[in-house]
């Protein structure tokens, strides 16, 4: 479910990037930008509360709040990296990138100790 409304987020935070590169939007409002963003951005909601209601050692769930977050935003990172390298075609990752996200594997580590 993680996974689901960070690419659900993804889409409404860059996906307008991509619309208006592909062409698809040509210069709208910024208001019908934002207004799109949060149509999306309803569907993160959707899925990301449940989620973390699920999740959360309080409501019955195997994650401390930590937990939940650091989890959180390792999933955001990957499935932003997949977004940006796969739609993007000028972004790449560079060593810096591959040393910060072994600094998130290792900040995982360090919330289920």
């Amino acid at each position: 479910m993680l996974i689901v409304s960070n690419i659900f987020m993804t889409c409404a935070w860059y996906g307008n990037l991509k619309l208006q590169d592909m062409k698809v939007l040509h210069n709208p409002p910024l208001i019908i930008i934002i207004l799109l963003s949060w149509g999306l951005a309803f569907f993160e909601y959707s899925v990301m509360i449940p989620a973390n209601r699920m999740g959360y050692v309080g409501t019955g769930g195997p994650f401390t709040l930590v937990q939940l977050k650091v989890v959180q935003e390792v999933i955001t990172l990957i499935v932003f990296t997949v977004f940006a390298t796969l739609l993007f075609k000028g972004e790449h990752l560079h060593w810096n990138h591959v040393a910060s996200f072994a600094c998130l594997i290792a900040a995982v580590y360090f919330a289920f100790k």
